[in-house]
């Protein structure tokens, strides 16, 4: 959590609410940390935070992106920023493919 609320910070973006979500919930069992936001203008916002060792190919960014309409679906309300934190390596093809579908795409190289 402290790293996702730093890099929000460097991009000066402000949440009134930031609240974690179980990805159990969600029916899922990988391994990466999912926010739900209100930011000032009362939207909701989706983070998805991943760290891991391995490259993310393009096959797992769509699995990824699908926990957005999760989201929407478990908060019964449209979610329209979308912000992804990867710290692992990134196809061209997948970061391609969040950019396509307007995710807000922050990489950190491990």
């Amino acid at each position: 959590m402290k790293e996702i609320l730093h890099r929000l910070q460097e991009h000066n973006l402000l949440f009134k609410s930031l609240k974690p979500i179980s990805i159990k919930e969600l029916g899922s069992r990988k391994k990466l940390n999912l926010y739900l936001g209100v930011n000032l203008k009362k939207y909701y916002a989706c983070i998805i935070h991943i760290r891991k060792k391995s490259r993310i190919l393009s096959k797992e960014a769509l699995e990824i992106m699908e926990f957005h309409t999760k989201l929407e679906k478990f908060n019964e309300s449209k979610i329209t920023k979308k912000y992804i934190y990867i710290q692992a390596p990134l196809c061209s093809k997948a970061k391609a493919l969040f950019k396509e579908q307007k995710w807000t795409v922050w990489e950190d190289k491990l």
